[in-house]
């Protein structure tokens, strides 16, 4: 295992960001920096034994600082949307700040995404990787009580990103924690995701309003677009005249994982045919977000001076439900001083030879 720390940018008031590279011995590369605990890189092995990008990113720092499709990024205090930016805890109401429309969005202006964290490496004899902390201050962006989070991005020698999150907080507060990197198996958001086939591992999706906000609802996949328990290609249903597909311009919903909820079991499985590459997704989670680029930012330019397009990557988000908070049926995100927030996912790759 190997660990290279490159200086990648500076924030001001010598607040440098660093890139981690860590290296198995594969030859398989993560690359993540202390800014916004961000993945920029992913480079597998296809079915030729050619190395190449199956993440989209960025090589300068500002276009992070940016970044509004979180690219690779750590999302909190809370993933995903909070209706009208409020929630109510223990008899207090609590406003959120409100970035996306009226609601509130992966943490909100200045969420985990855009903030420096403490960052340390580790080896071990089949696995490496970097330790993040980060304190979350009472109040910051609305959300009640000190909150510390540490994040371990461990890299192993069976191609695995192992993701663990533990959070702990001194006052009852709410938390659910993600990471937001956009995959494309054949070259790295080059081009489409739209023949990339998928496997989700769930009977039932939460149904949004137009605003992606739940209704509240538990669907049943059965006879809809939303079926992708046998493996069907992303693109296959994706114009279909479907209101949730509508409501979306495509896929971004919560998917509610089979199994029981804390522990880890597969979420879903995507193959892409060109490459042979294969991504599996394990998780503690109790949901599963599809994104499918939807609005992808055109307007910036990403690594070797690529153009992501509209769906040229998509995302499996493991976390709570959106909305959690003010849905009282839904998994509880409260988090109280007594408690350890634990979460662990694993993005394992392979290759069809």
């Amino acid at each position: 295992m190997k660990i290279k720390k490159k200086l990648f940018g500076n924030l001001g008031n010598d607040k440098n960001v660093y890139v981690f590279e860590i290296t198995n011995k594969n030859g398989m590369m993560v690359a993540i920096t202390n800014f916004g605990g961000i993945i920029t890189s992913i480079k597998v092995e296809d079915k030729y034994g050619a190395f190449s990008e199956v993440a989209l990113g960025y090589n300068e720092i500002e276009k992070y600082m940016k970044n509004p499709n979180y690219f690779g990024a750590i999302i909190g205090r809370y993933a995903n949307r909070i209706a009208n930016g409020q929630f109510r805890l223990n008899n207090i109401d609590y406003k959120l700040a409100q970035n996306d429309n009226n609601n509130h969005l992966h943490g909100g202006v200045v969420g985990f995404d855009k903030v420096l964290w403490e960052a340390d490496t580790f080896t071990k004899e089949n696995s490496a990787g970097l330790l993040l902390s980060y304190l979350s201050k009472d109040g910051e962006e609305g959300y009640p009580g000190n909150l510390n989070v540490v994040v371990c991005y461990t890299l192993t020698d069976d191609n695995e990103i192992n993701i663990e999150y533990k959070a702990t907080t001194d006052k009852p507060t709410i938390c659910s924690l993600t990471n937001h990197t956009y995959f494309n198996l054949l070259d790295g958001g080059v081009s489409s995701v739209l023949n990339h086939k998928l496997k989700i591992n769930a009977d039932y999706f939460t149904p949004i309003s137009k605003y992606a906000i739940p209704f509240g609802e538990i669907r049943n996949v059965e006879d809809t677009p939303f079926d992708f328990r046998s493996g069907i290609e992303l693109g296959k249903n994706i114009e279909n005249d479907d209101e949730q597909l509508k409501n979306a311009s495509g896929y971004d919903h919560n998917y509610i994982i089979n199994g029981e909820f804390g522990t880890l079991r597969k979420a879903a499985e995507v193959y892409e045919e060109k490459s042979g590459r294969i991504l599996e997704v394990l998780t503690t989670e109790p949901g599963v977000q599809l994104y499918t680029g939807n609005f992808i930012d055109e307007s910036l330019t990403g690594r070797n001076n690529t153009v992501y397009n509209r769906r040229n990557g998509f995302c499996l988000e493991t976390q709570h439900y959106p909305d959690s908070p003010n849905n009282p049926k839904f998994p509880t995100v409260e988090l109280k001083p007594d408690q350890v927030y634990s979460s662990k996912t694993i993005y394992k790759f392979s290759a069809v030879k």
